[in-house]
């Protein structure tokens, strides 16, 4: 995948709302690492797939895809505020979706105590595992974000 592309989109979103919201003396990081949080676990409940004492399906395909794009901006965007990108990693590890969830929470935590570039490429490798295992191939990542990257500079003009 063309990386390069994605991080270009992020990055005049990223300058977008720093503008919009004054934000240009501001670190973000640990906002950033946060959301990323937050974003994995709306994620996680948009499969439902730890949700053993549940009957009910998961969401649409479409539904869990944009949810996890969500998370892949704010991978993106930590990685252009630490000057950090990805490498093509080793993504042939197989996994079942409640596991890859946990590892890229590991993973999270861990960059999260030493946001260097190895544990940032780490993160992005778990993370792509995971869509992997969520059945999303590179070609779909990819539209998905440039869609919902465009939703998201409409919300900043709608005061989002």
């Amino acid at each position: 995948m063309n990386w390069t592309s994605l991080y270009d989109m992020q990055e005049q979103l990223d300058n977008y709302i720093t503008e919009n919201h004054q934000l240009e003396t501001s670190s973000l990081s640990e906002y950033k690492i946060l959301a990323l949080l937050v974003e994995i676990g709306e994620l996680a409940n948009e499969t439902r797939c730890f949700k053993f004492w549940s009957t009910k399906s998961p969401s649409p395909k479409s539904t869990i895809l944009e949810e996890y794009v969500d998370g892949l901006h704010f991978i993106l965007s930590l990685g252009l505020d630490l000057n950090f990108r990805y490498k093509m990693a080793d993504l042939s590890r197989e996994m079942q979706p409640t596991a890859a969830f946990l590892n890229v929470y590991s993973s999270t935590d861990h960059f999260k105590r030493k946001l260097d570039e190895e544990s940032y490429i780490q993160l992005f490798a778990d993370y792509l595992t995971l869509g992997r295992t969520l059945g999303f191939d590179e070609n779909e990542i990819q539209q998905a974000y440039c869609e919902k990257n465009e939703v998201n500079f409409q919300r900043q003009d709608q005061g989002y």
